[in-house]
Order: C-alpha cells, then structure tokens, then sequence
C-alpha cells in the first residue's frame, strides 16, 4: 500500500464526510493512556463511535511511564509502522512528533476551533498545521482534608509557607490522637515528567519564572527558583514521605485516597475517584488552587497539562482514524468524560454547563486557574523539548535528594541548557 505522506484540505474534507455505509469496515488501533480511568472511558467512548459507525476499534497497550511512552511512539513512526492508528498524545509532544502526523484541521469546525481553549489549539498546530486535537485540559490542583482541616481549625493554605505549618500542625495533631501514618503533602517526586510539573510550579509560584523564556532565553539559574527547590526540599521527611521521591500520579493519590494525607497535589483526573462511592475519602476532600510563593514576585501557578489524539501519517485508515478523533473529542463525548471521570474539557463552554458544575464543582473556579497556568516550554525547545526536560528534571531529583545546594545545581543546569540551546537557538 502506497505511504499516505500528506491529505489535501479539501479531500479530507470530502472523505471525513462519507458514511459509514459507503465505506468497507476498517479496524482502528489506538492508543490510550492506563492512568486512573483513562482507559476505561477511552474504550468505551471507542466502541460507542464503532457501533455508530460499523467500523471496529483495538486499543493498543502502551507504558504508563510518559517517557516511555515517548520513546515508543518515536520507534513506531520512525520505523512508519502501522501499529497505531490514532495515538493520545502529551500536550508537550505535537512539536516533537509533528513530522509524522496528519493535518486535522479540516475536522475542527470554526465553532469549536473557537471554543477550545486558544492556548491548546496553538500548542497543537505547528508550521501551520494542526497535527493534534485536544482531547483534555489538565493544570496541578491542590486537594486538602477538608474535615481534618476543619477539626484542627486551619483555613485552605494561601501559600506554601502556610501548607507547610498546616500539615505539620494537622500531622502532629493526629500523631497524638493515635494516627502517625497520616503524611502532611503527598505530591509527584519521581525522576520524570511529572516532577517537572511540579517543579515549575514551585519556581513559578516564587516569581522565578520557567526555564526557557517565550524566546529562547535560558532562566533557571535566579535566586527565587533556588528558593522553591530549597522549600520543597525541606518538605522530605518532615511533611512528606521520603519516598515521595519515587511517586508519580497514582502514587500520591494511592496514599490520598486511603485517608493518610492531609494535602496532596495531582490533576483533576483524582477528583472523582477521591469521590467513588468506595473512595475511604468520600465527601471530605476540596479541591484549591495551589499556593503562592513568599516574596513581591510571589503567584499563583499551576503547570498546563493534557492530552490531545494525533493521526500517524503511516496509518493505513487515515480517514476513519481522523473520524474517530474527532467523536471523542467532541462536546457531547467530553461532556460524557467530564462526568464519569472529571476529565476536564478542552471546550470553553462546558465551563457553563450545568451538569459538568455540579459533577465538577471545581470547574466553576478552573477557568482563572487556566489563565494561571504556566506552560513547559515545549513549543519554543521543539524537538529538543526532552532534553531540556531530562536535563531539569535530573537537576530537580538532584537537589531534593540532597545532592547539592540548589543554587549549585541550577547554575550547572543553565550551562548545560545554553549549550544545548546555543543561545536560544533552538
């Protein structure tokens, strides 16, 4: 079969439009992340759109690592297999595998193109084409006990500073009453792309920017992002666990979710099953927008994450592919997500929706927490994105493991990303 290397606007037009019963039944494979529920409301969104369509869909396994993950879409469209069809992709990735995936914009509609969340459809479209749809919008959230909180007489934390003397006052408290496995903080500390959501949040926070500026300009290496990392670094083995450092999402929220922390950071995703009807935490948990740093700089920041679903140009069932995008990550099937698994939509107006609010009841509060969100620098790195993230997120583990002042470390980190960057020149 000939490579399909690119679709005119207007063919795909034409056959993104066919129905189902002009066409012969193709199977899609996707590819579908296993965190929380993902997978469970990406099969089932998946059968819905082939029962619609007569068509047949395989969700294809892939590791629940990022990295990984990465790495395994890199040796699929490198080597233009067709094992994936449809792949769900990091909201950091559509620069780095741009090359090997179909313009979607002729299955956007203007409407919802105006819809989504502008910061996603830039991120998505690169030299002028939209290679990925957003699927849905993530950004840090910071979860509390709202009744340990309440027994104790402590407000929600404004700043970290406040965090940090609530969870060792509510730690102490119940160490006494009996409870000493209760943890003050539980948050993302493994050595990969999640301690770099969180870093950045805490160099943000503090006034310290992100890594690499909107131009290229390398700016770890300032006081109030050795600060953060030095206030974080505190937090291991007093607030928080020691072997925070070797958890990622499912981690935190495995410690959450039984009762044994009074704070946790993680995304929306943990929302409803901190509230399953088997959750041990049903009915006490809030949801705030994380901390400010100390200091005039001093902001609310939350890291800018989500998935978005990228068609392989290899695919041999492109125009089913692009069809099967573009049913789940319409407004009803995100409406449908937001429910069932509080998935935020990349879709402005679910905002507004009535049933998403009361299922949701932090997305009347999500849309400032977007416009305080603080994106990795991905679009300006491109290609070299994982580099600068590999580089930051070592330097990071470094520091909190104790490795070094933090100051030491990112002045080595910013040598290290002005070669890799020559001066910005990406």
């Amino acid at each position: 079969m000939l490579r399909i290397v690119a679709l005119a606007a207007a063919t795909l037009i034409a056959q993104f439009s066919l129905s189902a019963g002009a066409r012969a039944e193709v199977t899609v494979s996707i590819s579908c992340s296993s965190l929380g529920i993902e997978q469970q409301l990406c099969q089932s969104g998946s059968d819905a759109w082939a029962k619609k369509t007569g068509n047949k869909v395989k969700l294809v396994a892939t590791p629940a690592d990022a990295n990984e993950r990465l790495a395994l879409y890199q040796t699929l469209l490198a080597a233009e297999a067709k094992d994936i069809d449809v792949f769900q992709i990091d909201v950091i990735w559509p620069a780095i595998l741009a090359p090997h995936l179909v313009d979607l914009s002729p299955i956007v509609s203007e409407q919802d193109r105006a819809d989504h969340f502008k910061v996603l459809v830039d991120n998505d479209t690169v030299d002028g084409k939209l290679v990925a749809v957003p699927w849905f919008v993530d950004a840090g959230l910071l979860y509390y006990r709202k009744d340990l909180l309440e027994k104790y007489g402590k407000p929600v934390p404004a700043t970290w500073s406040e965090l940090t003397e609530t969870a060792k006052a509510v730690m102490d408290g119940e160490a006494k009453a009996g409870n000493s496995v209760v943890q003050g903080y539980v948050w993302q500390g493994r050595a990969y792309e999640g301690l770099a959501c969180n870093a950045l949040e805490w160099i943000a926070s503090y006034g310290g920017g992100g890594i690499v500026d909107g131009d290229g300009k390398v700016t770890i290496d300032n006081p109030q992002a050795a600060q953060a990392l030095e206030m974080a670094k505190g937090w291991i083995g007093t607030i928080s666990p020691k072997g925070v450092l070797s958890y990622a999402e499912e981690e935190s929220r495995g410690v959450f979710q039984s009762g044994n922390a009074v704070f946790m950071r993680n995304w929306p995703y943990a929302w409803a099953l901190a509230n399953a009807a088997d959750s041990p935490v049903k009915g006490k948990v809030g949801v705030a927008v994380l901390p400010k740093g100390d200091g005039s700089d001093a902001r609310n920041a939350a890291a800018l994450g989500g998935q978005n679903l990228a068609v392989s140009r290899y695919s041999a069932h492109p125009n089913e592919a692009a069809d099967l995008v573009r049913y789940l990550t319409s407004a009803e099937e995100q409406k449908r997500r937001a429910l069932e698994g509080s998935f935020n939509p990349t879709l402005r107006s679910l905002y507004t929706d009535t049933d998403t609010v009361a299922a949701n009841p932090f997305y009347k509060d999500f849309l400032p927490i977007m416009e305080s969100a603080v994106a990795r620098p991905s679009t300006v790195t491109g290609r070299r994105y994982n580099q600068v993230s590999s580089a930051f997120v070592r330097t990071v583990h470094g520091a909190l493991s104790g490795q070094g002042q933090a100051s030491a470390t990112l002045v080595d980190l910013d040598k290290e990303l002005e070669r890799l960057g020559r001066n910005g020149r990406w």
